[in-house]
């Protein structure tokens, strides 16, 4: 795992592209375009890396504050993982890594805000490692197979008091 470097957009570029022309688990429009994709990934994030397995970049994820001003001190991540990578514990490492990073940035809890209720792998995987489903939100996603479907909210505590 190591912080996002320019000449990883090419990589990087080749696994969001996918996934966020499916439509199935990010908001961001199937026709987002490669500057805006960037923009949001890269530019926007207080950081972003790369998950790397013998060289080859295999995964990908930002961390932010969740909210600016006075709910800064909780974070927000994004995740992808390339398809040749996926179920081999990529996504478990970076969701990982985020917690420890998040913690050394200062940030006390991170929170998801639009997790797909379709998308079972992840929220599984979210709580194995310790998120809460906080919320749901009716019909907050338009899933292109399967209409308007609920989003959660997942929640994590990072640092006790």
């Amino acid at each position: 795992m190591r912080e996002f470097r320019p000449d990883d957009w090419g990589a990087v570029w080749q696994m969001l592209e996918p996934v966020f022309r499916a439509g199935e688990t990010y908001v961001y429009s199937p026709d987002i375009t490669e500057d805006e994709a960037r923009r949001v990934w890269i530019d926007a994030p207080a950081a972003t890396f790369v998950a790397t397995i013998d060289g080859d970049t295999v995964g990908t994820y930002y961390l932010k504050p969740n909210q600016p001003g006075l709910g800064n001190h909780i974070c927000n991540c994004g995740y992808v993982v390339s398809p040749a990578a996926r179920g081999k514990g990529v996504a478990t490492a970076m969701c990982e890594h985020s917690q420890q990073t998040a913690v050394q940035m200062g940030f006390r809890a991170m929170q998801y805000n639009l997790v797909v209720s379709t998308n079972e792998g992840a929220v599984r995987l979210w709580q194995k490692l310790g998120f809460e489903i906080v919320g749901r939100i009716p019909e907050a996603f338009r899933h292109p197979q399967q209409s308007f479907v609920d989003a959660l909210v997942m929640y994590r505590k990072l640092v006790s008091d």
